[in-house]
């Protein structure tokens, strides 16, 4: 053992010497390397080759590789060596000044693990399943080999940890690409959108990076009760940007502005003399408001609802029920629309009259007359 000792101190080399080798032959589990200078070759254990779990040694040098290596042990005119111990000590060093100044890693995915993913950066580092992406994955299989951009969120030198994240790549560029989009965005721009969640009070709408509100009262000329019943998700929307809070980064949309009013060619739709078939909607004092079209409402004066006096609305109508109006006057500057009822029961009205209305002017029915003829006629 003195010896060897004396033949090692010779030649200049010990243990925790760094060497540089020529690999000469690979067997399955250990590598022989050539170093210059040295009395004898020496070799590499399979797992002092890589930071990560190889099955051949084969699957990580080649021969003819010149390696960078650490002696870890002088036996029996052998060098004991590894490359993992270079490869760590190079990589803590770089990766803690990435950490330090907040910078990503391009690096391949080389395993795919129980709850995350593996990369070799010098020392293995881990991504657990919840820092892949920002949204969920039902299966990683498909990631090995993928070369992924990365962000160290922990290490520990002494416990040889390394946590990465890719998630906090996508959720940094996303955060910088809506700053962006936050600065070009003006009031009363026209964009394309994609729904992306859907809530009680209205649709969180994707334009481009960055979502905006659209609030249930400005989806739809209609009344909607429910937010499903006009939109869902990953539907492709025209939204206009109402308002932008660039300091609470708040943007309010519109689906309803971007859409054709419901008074838009209300006077080709609703000419002055046609009829139309609508829904009482609301009734008030003065007279009805029935719905003509969806969002267009037309009011039937209480004189226009009927031929027979009336104190209100409410004795011959109530709201819900489906009545056929006639177009009396169109005024589309100022979305108003006259109806009225009494004139398509005008007609009827005189039909169903007549015979009592000459009774009260004459105190006789027709049944009256003709039986007086009748008889006359007889006799």
């Amino acid at each position: 053992m003195t010896e060897e000792m004396n033949l090692d101190a010779m030649n200049g080399y010990k243990e925790g010497d760094r060497v540089t080798a020529t690999v000469t032959k690979i067997e399955d589990k250990s590598v022989m390397v050539e170093i210059s200078g040295a009395p004898f070759d020496g070799v590499i254990p399979i797992s002092e080759l890589s930071s990560l779990h190889i099955e051949k040694a084969s699957d990580a040098v080649e021969v003819g590789d010149k390696l960078e290596l650490i002696i870890t042990k002088v036996e029996d005119e052998n060098y004991v060596l590894s490359k993992r111990k270079v490869d760590a000590e190079d990589a803590w060093d770089s990766l803690e000044e990435k950490f330090r100044n907040e910078e990503t890693i391009e690096t391949e995915v080389k395993d795919v693990v129980k709850g995350g993913l593996v990369v070799d950066l010098g020392v293995r580092g881990f991504i657990p399943a919840s820092l892949v992406e920002d949204h969920f994955v039902e299966s990683f299989d498909d990631y090995k080999g993928r070369t992924m951009e990365f962000k160290i969120v922990e290490m520990d030198k002494e416990k040889n940890r390394l946590i990465l994240s890719h998630r906090a790549v996508l959720q940094q560029q996303k955060a910088t690409k809506k700053d962006e989009i936050l600065d070009e965005l003006k009031e009363g721009q026209v964009l394309d959108g994609t729904v992306q969640r859907i809530a009680s009070f209205g649709a969180f709408v994707d334009i481009g990076g960055v979502d905006g509100l659209v609030h249930i009262s400005q989806i739809s000329h209609e009344h909607i009760d429910k937010v499903s019943d006009a939109v869902k998700e990953g539907d492709r929307v025209k939204v206009k940007v109402l308002s932008v809070d660039r300091d609470a980064e708040r943007i309010s949309l519109s689906i309803k502005e971007t859409l054709p009013g419901p008074w838009d060619g209300i006077e080709q739709r609703a000419t002055i003399g046609s009829t139309l078939e609508g829904t009482v909607k609301r009734l008030v004092s003065y007279g009805a408001f029935v719905e003509v079209f969806p969002g267009v409402e037309g009011l039937v004066h209480i004189s226009r609802i009927s031929h027979q006096h009336i104190g209100t609305p409410h004795e011959v109508l109530e709201e819900g029920q489906q009545v056929a109006v006639k177009v009396v006057d169109v005024n589309a500057d100022e979305k108003r629309l006259s109806l009225s009822i009494k004139d398509l029961l005008e007609k009827e009205e005189e039909e169903s009259f007549d015979g009592y209305e000459m009774k009260e002017e004459s105190g006789f029915s027709i049944s009256d007359v003709i039986g007086d003829q009748l008889k006359k006629f007889t006799e």
